[in-house]
């Protein structure tokens, strides 16, 4: 049985939605004292970005989480964890991040599968990748609303996963083999984090199975139409004023953006 301290689901909810759209840090729901199930906090997650569509943003697609086994143990949990992408989230290819939008930001390079029909259930690797329409590098911006970065499974599910802004790449054929690629992220040229597209759960594809699993146990489904960011290849890097950020993934090409001067 959840316990709060004060109010109800709706009201955290209020609470994660006004420090993300002030980009002002809270506590975290568990330190205040909000003993949440890992069903709560999605509820939480799912009222608090149903305020953002509310105000006219639109669902485009889903990030997955957790989805380097490291990052599970480190976690204490035996699944990946799910939130939504909407349109406001978007960072155009090559364009400025608005630093003003954030906390602390860092980012992440990941592997983006634009679905062309819709997936949801229990399904096979050959069976989700007949549902892609492309893949592409992509960058997802994460930034806690919590102070310090710090956070339990519950506060972060709730925090929709920390995600808040992605950028995606040129959008290749799907038929290319993701499954070890090399992947480089660089600040103003300079590498900062080196991985492969292996360390999304060994093959970026079995992070889409798990999504449509997710989908389906939440009962809802992912969308045509809909990006799915596969999950981080690497350890996120922290955002600094005006750094030009560049991801290099072998055979899909690159994904860029420009930090404004202020964090």
């Amino acid at each position: 049985m959840v316990i709060l301290k004060n109010g109800t689901l709706a009201d955290l909810a209020a609470i994660v939605d006004a420090a993300a759209e002030n980009a002002s840090a809270i506590e975290q729901l568990s330190s205040q004292g909000h003993e949440l199930s890992l069903a709560d906090a999605y509820t939480v997650q799912q009222q608090s970005v149903a305020r953002r569509l509310q105000r006219g943003e639109q669902q485009v697609g889903i990030k997955m989480g957790f989805t380097s086994r490291a990052k599970m143990i480190q976690m204490g949990v035996s699944d990946m964890i799910w939130g939504p992408l909407t349109d406001a989230m978007a960072i155009e290819d090559g364009a400025e991040l608005d630093a003003s939008r954030f906390i602390h930001p860092r980012v992440e390079p990941e592997i983006a599968f634009l679905l062309k029909k819709p997936l949801t259930g229990k399904v096979s690797l050959a069976e989700a990748m007949s549902a892609v329409e492309a893949v592409a590098p992509a960058l997802e911006v994460i930034d806690s609303r919590y102070r310090n970065f710090k956070f339990s499974l519950q506060d972060v599910i709730a925090d929709n996963c920390s995600s808040s802004g992605f950028t995606v790449g040129a959008w290749q054929k799907s038929n290319v083999d993701i499954g070890n690629l090399g992947m480089v992220m660089e600040f103003d040229g300079a590498p900062v984090q080196i991985g492969s597209s292996a360390a999304i759960l060994g093959n970026p594809w079995r992070s889409l199975t798990a999504a449509a699993r997710l989908a389906a146990e939440a009962e809802t489904e992912l969308q045509a139409g809909w990006i799915v960011l596969a999950g981080a290849s690497t350890a996120a890097e922290a955002l600094l004023p005006g750094v030009h950020v560049k991801l290099h993934t072998q055979q899909l090409g690159s994904a860029e953006f420009n930090v404004g001067e202020q964090v």
